[in-house]
């Protein structure tokens, strides 16, 4: 299944390229891309180990720019024929998550491909290209009041294809469910240059969900996709936020009692310690709920988780309207500006019960209350593993997203335990048989 190494000179890929787009500024030359530019690709890109052949083996040819979905077809088309090795992205917001691409020949972004299709106000649809920024179409659907139910990492950055791509959801998924649960059409790419579709553009409409469902979170390594079509949803009438924070045991006890109620939460979170102190909402792990529906409702759900809260000696508080917005923006860009060079950002899942623990025994960190999904910053790869094993130990998972390449190249990234790897496998050779669309990313290597 791997692909043919290639050996030809920059200029042979940016000739070959330029047939087919022949735009200016299109076709970007490895060595012409700002030094910043390619030091963020090459997080993605497995390393040598011979450090004189980094530059010449694992160093892209250059960086496309389709500005249609024809001409992204095109250049994929004449990637599979040359045998070329092409890692997909948009804004490469997340190109640095998942496992390393074994050698890249060519960076093929859609953040070009970035039209507004299809808006159907009155259906709650919307169809976009998938290279248009999330807080682009956020602002076209505010325009009807309505919104797209998802709280991506770097949401002024990240692309509607990398977030499918990645099925990078977070809180909001405690209300609306996850990409998956949102997505409604799929215009895609395959290894070959053909253009497939699936699904469609109307809530009813469930055939081909199941490729919907393999393409989300698949990290480009069955097709790229081009375009999507999403159930939006009306903007609530009022929101409250309700913080509460204290002690491990009475954090854990209002978390429980939240997610056996009937109160109906968009949002609820549960903070370590030291996103706590650096939101500089007290001391001891935190809770985080969000409220949004009536005035009436809001007012009353809060008021009920607050007495809850305060019962257990929990300090509490309640935002609403711009210091409740600040709040969640705060908390997003906390998470996001943490992740570096050399940190190690990873995935979680635990059973909601045994959240708590997780968190108290993390510096840096965040669990959805509902689903026992979440995110850990760790220091070291020994607490990478520590965690792992503690984890999998009790039915979780941890999968590294960002981490120097050194770490990458020295841990399997996802740690996937299941028995569905010769079934991926099969489903990667009959959509890529020849396996050039982003190698290694994903689960097992694939």
């Amino acid at each position: 299944m791997n692909a043919m190494s290639n050996d030809k000179p920059p200029s042979f890929y940016t000739s070959c390229l330029a047939s087919i787009i022949d735009e200016e500024n299109a076709i970007y030359p490895w060595e012409n891309l700002e030094l910043s530019q390619r030091q963020h690709i090459q997080q993605a890109i497995a390393q040598s180990a011979a450090p004189e052949a980094i530059a010449s083996v694992n160093s892209p040819s250059c960086v496309v720019y389709p500005r249609t979905q024809a001409q992204l077809a095109a250049v994929i088309a004449e990637a599979h024929r040359h045998n070329w090795r092409v890692l997909p992205c948009g804004k490469t917001s997340k190109i640095n998550w998942g496992g390393l691409v074994k050698g890249v020949d060519i960076v093929v972004s859609t953040e070009r491909i970035n039209q507004l299709i299809e808006h159907a106000v009155g259906d709650l649809t919307v169809t976009v290209e998938a290279g248009m920024q999330f807080s682009h179409l956020q602002a076209i659907l505010a325009k009807s009041r309505q919104f797209l139910a998802l709280d991506p990492c770097k949401p002024k950055l990240a692309t509607i294809g990398g977030i499918v791509a990645t099925g990078d959801t977070n809180s909001l998924r405690q209300r609306y469910g996850s990409v998956r649960d949102q997505l409604l059409g799929m215009t895609f790419v395959r290894a070959d240059g053909q253009i497939a579709k699936a699904g469609g553009r109307v809530v009813k409409n469930v055939a081909g969900y199941d490729l919907m469902k393999l393409f989300t979170g698949s990290y480009s390594t069955l097709g790229v996709i081009s375009q999507v079509t999403f159930r939006v949803y009306p903007l609530p009438e009022a929101s409250g936020t309700v913080v509460l924070t204290g002690k491990a045991e009475a954090i854990s006890q209002v978390a429980a009692t939240l997610r056996n109620s009937a109160l109906t939460p968009t949002q609820a979170d549960l903070l370590s310690t030291q996103l706590v102190s650096q939101l500089g909402l007290n001391t001891g792990l935190g809770l985080i709920v969000r409220f949004q529906s009536i005035s009436e409702s809001v007012k009353e759900q809060s008021n009920r988780l607050l007495a809850v809260g305060e019962k257990l000696g929990l300090v509490g508080t309640i935002y609403h309207e711009e210091d409740e917005g600040s709040l969640w923006h705060e908390l997003r860009e906390l998470m996001d500006n943490s992740v570096t060079e050399s940190g190690i950002t990873c995935k979680i899942g635990v059973l909601p019960t045994a959240a708590v623990e997780v968190l108290h025994q993390s510096e840096m960190g965040l669990i959805h209350n509902a689903s026992g999904l979440g995110w850990l910053q760790c220091g070291s790869l020994s607490q990478v593993l520590k965690i792992r094993d503690r984890l999998q130990n009790n039915k979780g998972f941890l999968s590294v997203l960002t981490a120097p390449n050194s770490v990458k190249q020295e841990i399997d990234v996802w740690g996937y335990t299941g028995n569905a790897l010769q079934v991926m496998r099969q489903i990667k050779a009959q959509f890529d048989s020849k396996n050039i669309l982003s190698p290694g990313r994903f689960v097992g290597g694939i």
